[in-house]
């Protein structure tokens, strides 16, 4: 059964990321920095009624922003971990099907990210598209920061 991925551009890089993780994509607004977290988590957002912490996906995974313009920039809203975090990246392009059996497995290194994050690599058209697994661009400590900042705002 062929699966749908979102098409993300992080620094000069393009991502995939699994529709069914991606609730929406929202243009880049104001963001509400909280003091004393990580370098990469820029705050929280107002989204349709809830407070949605947003990280700088690009920083998270030691890349630069390609976009100048913040007109270009989007926040992709993603359920990582039952928790629903935006993510900030340099554009989404589309939404591709990919076959499951032609995607594979993530080579130790690609493009400065650990293997960790990535579920794998696929080709589309003539690029090839890697693949990011969610779940993992967190580590535990990571995640708990996350947490606490869901409990700090909404406290």
């Amino acid at each position: 059964m062929v699966e749908s991925y979102v098409i993300m551009r992080v620094g000069e890089e393009r991502y995939g990321a699994h529709v069914s993780q991606v609730q929406s994509v929202e243009r880049l607004g104001e963001i509400t920095p909280v003091p004393r977290t990580l370098s990469f988590i820029k705050g929280v957002i107002h989204l349709r009624g809830s407070v949605v912490p947003v990280i700088d996906l690009a920083e998270r995974v030691g890349f630069t922003h390609r976009a100048q313009d913040a007109n270009e920039m989007r926040v992709v809203i993603a359920e990582v971990e039952d928790r629903v975090v935006g993510m900030i990246v340099d554009g989404v392009e589309d939404v591709v099907q990919i076959p499951p059996e032609t995607i594979e497995p993530p080579p130790a290194v690609v493009g400065g990210l650990q293997a960790v994050y990535l579920k794998g690599v696929a080709r589309v058209g003539n690029d090839l598209l890697v693949l990011l697994n969610l779940n993992r661009v967190f580590s535990a400590a990571e995640s708990e920061q996350l947490k606490q900042i869901e409990q700090f705002i909404t406290s």
